[in-house]
């Protein structure tokens, strides 16, 4: 007997004396929490979203669409990279003014390969205004989960008011639970057992988010 096996096997013996008729889940379970926590202005929950990824140590930039190519050279240029990793489906324009050396995301590049890349830039799924949340699901605007992860500087476009939605429930609403899902709340961090803060250990040690209205 396969462990899977065994496992469905204690599943089905622990459903034994539930009735066939029995309420289904998704009605037994109560969902009549709050679906956001106040009432907000399009313009109060973006600038609460800047706020708050602010406060997790992420960089927040506002832009227009026309500037956003300048800005995205700006930033690059500031960090110097010889390399910037490219998603396949990042809108061209959106690197039109950018001189580094573009690395395609690549099925076949290794944890090495990528460890060589300095920069990532990506688009985003949804961005959660009240936890200062990014959320990726692998769209081509966003590439693979790893290079979002391995490369130390992550540039992040969210696109306002569109991508942006107040709480953790409206976000739920619009991804797909069978897609790669990362939710990031600025760079990576953690802590040991004195409380040193170290960034950069699970992930970027440096997000930069773009809201482009």
């Amino acid at each position: 007997m396969s462990s899977r096996e065994r496992i469905l096997g204690r599943v089905e013996r622990a459903l034994a004396d539930v009735p066939r008729h029995d309420t289904p889940y998704e009605q037994a379970v109560p969902r009549d929490y709050l679906r956001e926590h106040g009432a907000r202005s399009v313009a109060e929950t973006v600038d609460l979203l800047a706020e708050n990824l602010a406060d997790y140590r992420a960089i927040v930039h506002r832009t227009t669409e026309d500037e956003l190519p300048y800005d995205i050279m700006r930033l690059l240029a500031q960090r110097g990279p010889r390399y910037v990793l490219v998603p396949p489906g990042l809108p061209p324009e959106w690197m039109s003014a950018a001189d580094p050396t573009r690395v395609h995301d690549r099925a076949v590049s290794t944890a090495r390969e990528l460890d060589r890349v300095d920069s990532v830039v990506t688009g985003c799924a949804v961005a959660i205004a009240e936890t200062g949340t990014i959320v990726l699901d692998g769209s081509p605007d966003q590439g693979r989960r790893r290079i979002t992860l391995i490369p130390d500087h992550h540039i992040c476009v969210v696109r306002v008011p569109d991508q942006v939605v107040s709480s953790v429930p409206q976000a739920l609403e619009r991804l797909d639970p069978t897609r790669p899902l990362t939710w990031i709340s600025g760079p990576s961090a953690t802590s040991d057992i004195e409380l040193d803060r170290v960034e950069g250990v699970h992930g970027p040690r440096t997000l930069e988010v773009v809201l482009v209205n």
